[in-house]
């Protein structure tokens, strides 16, 4: 059975910890010890606790970009501070935020403050401090763009940290926090936010729906309204049923490669890239090679978006990632490309 919280002052301790909740898939899994922080300036004392220091550490946000294949025999550690701080203010905003502040609420407060810039990444779930490490993106935009630093705890030199924009390695759904797993633990992120550039909305029928909506003349707060309505339409909602958000990435080939593909399949989306290879749609090959809407038990792909990795109720997270490798496996037969998660996956071989 698990443990009641225990409240140490700034973090709060509880063993056997349930998970199911705690992950967008609904996954049942558990946590050996979980440890919930308030107040950054804690993680130290935190991290010397004994049962912290002597096992794996797990750090994790709303849990919308993990798949749990079992249960964790660490410590899961979830980021809960608070806290958005206008540094400086003027044509551009410098804006320090808490790791633990939720993802779609900084955008929605950014656009209500009359900044723009993150007006096409609304509603992706999760928090601001896993925002950088996966360099979330949507409808043409990455957050990189927008990240100033970003502020860390160092696990291995035991001191705070301030990562420039260039230290951070920042790349298409990528950084230098996944090539260091596990050595950083992010505190704030600091943005840089204009009150007005070019708007983003030639990508992914943006356009179409701003058209459809009455809107000539845009504004951030309208291509925000525009993408919430894309993604509600196309995207099923985690509160509905089970799911993580894209499963898999859009793969990125070289050109000889991407050319080949596109000729013998004409309809392909093809995007290409500023060093020169094409990103694919991995949406449409899974489509193509008839896996949206599949079902095997409760695990499934939704039938509304071939990306969507789905929880119809029970699925455990093994069937869950069985499922994906099969996807996975189909896509590289017949594609001869490896499409990769986008989700972290947490005790897969």
């Amino acid at each position: 059975m698990p443990s009641e919280a225990v409240d140490m002052g700034g973090y709060t301790l509880s063993d056997n910890a349930p998970l199911a909740h705690r992950n967008t898939l609904r996954v049942a899994a558990r946590a050996a010890m979980l440890a919930e922080i308030r107040d950054a300036a804690k993680l130290p004392e935190l991290l010397d606790f004994p049962a912290v220091r002597s096992g794996r550490l797990q750090v994790l946000g709303e849990g919308s970009n993990v798949l749990f294949t079992g249960d964790f025999e660490g410590t899961v550690l979830i980021m809960a501070t608070r806290g958005v701080q206008v540094e400086s203010d003027g044509d551009s905003a410098h804006i320090a935020v808490a790791a633990g502040e939720r993802w779609d609420d900084f955008v929605r407060w950014t656009l209500g403050h009359g900044y723009a810039g993150l007006e096409n990444l609304i509603l992706i779930p999760g928090t601001v401090g896993a925002a950088p490490i996966q360099n979330i993106g949507a409808y043409g935009c990455e957050v990189a763009e927008f990240v100033e630093s970003v502020e860390a705890w160092d696990v291995r030199e035991r001191c705070v940290v301030t990562l420039d924009h260039a230290t951070c390695a920042f790349a298409y759904r990528d950084s230098l926090f996944k090539h260091q797993p596990g050595r950083y633990i992010v505190t704030a992120v600091r943005f840089v936010l204009p009150r007005s550039r070019p708007l983003r909305t030639d990508y992914a029928g943006i356009d179409e729906e701003l058209r459809r909506m009455g809107v000539d003349k845009p504004a951030p707060f309208h291509v925000a309204e525009a993408v919430v309505h894309l993604r509600t339409r196309k995207l099923p909602d985690p509160a509905v049923i089970g799911n993580a958000g894209s499963f898999f990435k859009n793969p990125i080939v070289d050109a000889a490669m991407a050319a080949r593909l596109k000729h013998a399949h004409p309809e392909l989306p093809v995007w290409p890239q500023p060093d020169g290879r094409c990103k694919l749609s991995a949406a449409w090959m899974i489509e193509a090679a008839g896996f949206k809407g599949l079902r095997e038990g409760d695990a499934g792909i939704s039938n509304r978006h071939a990306l969507v990795l789905v929880n119809h109720g029970q699925a455990s997270g093994p069937q869950l990632w069985a499922l994906a490798q099969r996807v996975m496996q189909g896509i590289r037969e017949r594609f001869e490309v490896l499409l990769e998660p986008e989700p972290v996956v947490i005790g897969a071989d």
